[in-house]
């Protein structure tokens, strides 16, 4: 009995020993994190001090990102160490202090949540009544000063011109186009005109648009005027760090053939260059009067009257002839009647809501992977962002010659647009489908072959690696992971998203093999794409070759060969509408 109890003793103290060296091993841990990130804290706190602009360049906002994420992980590692609220306190104050410097909601946001995260969990630190006090000045912030219109582009394109609206930060606008002359003006709210831009016309050679005029108006609202001219159509939308309106004017089929832009060479698509600079000309406060009524409301002119053609003179009556009575014919046989068919089975057998209401596709969201500062995986001599757009413009033209398609592309220069807000753009469009091109890569030099993507989780680990790379440049935080996994499960387009996937997979390995005999299937398969998360339509995700791989780069650069992906992803496309709902001709009985 002493021998086990003195064996209990020793056991318990022995646990006691170890218990506490964990727990100093613990605290010198979490305080070597502490006073790593405290010393990117002063780096990053410092640099902002000197920024002179308004607005974050990507660099700082990384960074800034960064720091407060190093004190977060100090948190959840290490929560009962005596560093954890001083870690919280720390990565709230530096949010706090780039949403003072910047006023960017995102930075409000992470400084309110990691302060209530601070009151809530640590109520006993010495920091909680400095923390409800910051939150109180949070919750009701002091206005801030107008935004500020700060730069206007216009970029000559190959089947559009485009003007770029530069802010300092995110702004509402109201858009209007108008008639007689034909113009579309932007309402911008709570702008300034930057000096060099109070009250001016930007004049330029006569293509597409060849006046910006800009003006202010009551209650701080900016006006920026496109005179417009053969344009077939024109969209909208808006890109992040800093805030831009871009606005791309489509000529008409007119004016395209008459227009030579310069081609964009196939392995680089830089942006095409501008017309000469443009004119300046200092414009009266009164000289977009002509845009609103007395009462200071858009004008709508009365579209003007077609002209009536006159009637054609009546034929002269024909001369009556005299013929023998025939017996009657017998009555011709019923015509030829166009009857809905039903639309194919999905994948699984049955049938989607999709096809059990009858919906189709007219309108298709083209998204070329990556752009601007992120080219994706690099091989010799080419980059993923300008392969896969060189591929999206080709598609495009295909599907234009389609009867009933629009077509709607995320970018179409070397431009970067964040993940979120590609299927916001196909969200805004209201897009029947959305078709994400990407190129792969492996660390293995003889990888190699096409796979297509929907929304799920993970099938494999190969699939985890891919949706890893290609999710990088996500700006989502690890506080959104639940609504994300949410997002995920609730997935009401999977069915429909299988098929389309199937679809591009099986037409990409066919017609790729008639040039490339050792094409390889790498099949269909799921990944939690965040550029397809937020899609509301059916989305896949294309890899239509390895960068990586010396075979398919060599093919990839040739212009063949892309012309061969884009038609096998026209193709499937194609097959894909026609699956949701056909016609056919039947011809009914006779009675």
């Amino acid at each position: 009995m002493r021998s086990s109890g003195r064996r209990a003793r020793v056991v318990v103290a022995t646990a006691a020993i170890w218990l506490s060296v964990c727990t100093a091993a613990a605290a010198q841990t979490a305080q070597a994190r502490y006073e790593s990130a405290l010393e990117r804290d002063e780096k990053v706190r410092a640099q902002l001090s000197r920024t002179t602009g308004k607005t974050a360049d990507l660099n700082l906002a990384a960074e800034l990102r960064q720091v407060t994420t190093a004190f977060e992980i100090i948190v959840r590692r290490f929560p009962t160490s005596g560093y954890a609220d001083n870690a919280l306190f720390q990565a709230a104050s530096l949010a706090d202090a780039a949403y003072e410097k910047f006023h960017r909601a995102e930075d409000r946001e992470r400084a309110s949540r990691f302060y209530r995260w601070l009151v809530q969990e640590y109520p006993q630190s010495s920091f909680v009544k400095r923390a409800n006090a910051k939150l109180d000045l949070l919750a009701t912030p002091a206005v801030t000063e107008r935004a500020t219109l700060t730069e206007i582009q216009r970029t000559v394109m190959a089947g559009s011109v485009r003007v770029t609206l530069a802010l300092d930060r995110e702004v509402a606008y109201v858009e209007q186009r108008l008639a007689g002359p034909e113009r579309v003006y932007f309402d911008l709210r709570n702008v300034q005109l930057a000096p060099g831009l109070l009250d001016t016309v930007l004049t330029y050679p006569s293509d597409v648009v060849n006046k910006i005029r800009t003006g202010r108006h009551p209650d701080h609202v900016a006006r920026v005027v496109l005179d417009l001219e053969d344009v077939a159509d024109y969209s909208v939308f808006t890109l992040y760090n800093p805030f831009r309106l871009v606005i791309d004017a489509e000529r008409t089929a007119a004016r395209a053939a008459t227009t030579v832009v310069p081609p964009l060479p196939s392995s680089t698509l830089p942006v095409a260059a501008d017309s000469p600079a443009p004119s300046v000309v200092a414009a009266a406060p009164q000289a977009l009067g002509a845009d609103v009524s007395a009462e200071g409301l858009p004008k709508v002119e009365a579209p003007a009257k077609a002209a009536v053609p006159e009637p054609p003179a009546p034929a002269p009556a024909p001369r009556a002839v005299t013929v023998a009575a025939a017996p009657a014919p017998p009555p011709p046989p019923l015509p030829a009647t166009p009857m809905p068919v039903t639309p194919s089975a999905n994948a699984a057998g049955g049938f989607s809501i999709a096809r059990q209401l009858g919906l189709s596709v007219s309108r298709i969201v083209i998204d070329p992977g990556h752009g601007g500062h992120d080219p994706g995986v690099l091989g010799r001599g080419l980059n993923e962002a300008s392969l896969v757009l060189d591929v999206a413009l080709r598609l495009e033209k295909l599907l234009q010659k389609e009867d009933g398609v629009d077509v709607v592309l995320t970018r179409r220069t070397d431009v970067y647009v964040p993940l979120e807000e590609r299927t916001e753009i196909a969200n805004r469009q209201n897009a029947d489908m959305f078709l994400s091109i990407h190129a792969n890569a492996s660390r293995n030099v003889e990888a190699k072959g096409i796979e297509t993507f929907f929304l799920s989780f993970a099938s494999s680990p190969e699939a985890e690696a891919v949706a890893a790379r290609e999710n990088s440049a996500s700006a989502r935080e690890m506080h959104q992971l639940p609504d994300l996994v949410k997002a995920i499960t609730l997935n009401n387009k999977l069915d429909e998203s299988r098929d389309l996937a199937q679809m591009v997979q099986d037409s990409l390995v066919t017609n790729l093999r008639k040039t490339n005999k050792e094409v390889r299937s790498r099949g269909v398969k799921k990944a939690p794409f965040v550029v397809l998360i937020g899609a509301a339509m059916p989305s896949v995700l294309a890899e239509i070759s390895f960068v990586s791989n010396r075979q398919e780069l060599a093919l990839l650069k040739t212009q063949a060969y892309r012309q061969r992906i884009a038609e096998s992803l026209y193709n499937a496309v194609t097959k894909y509408r026609r699956s949701l709902k056909t016609h056919t001709t039947m011809t009914l009985p006779e009675r």
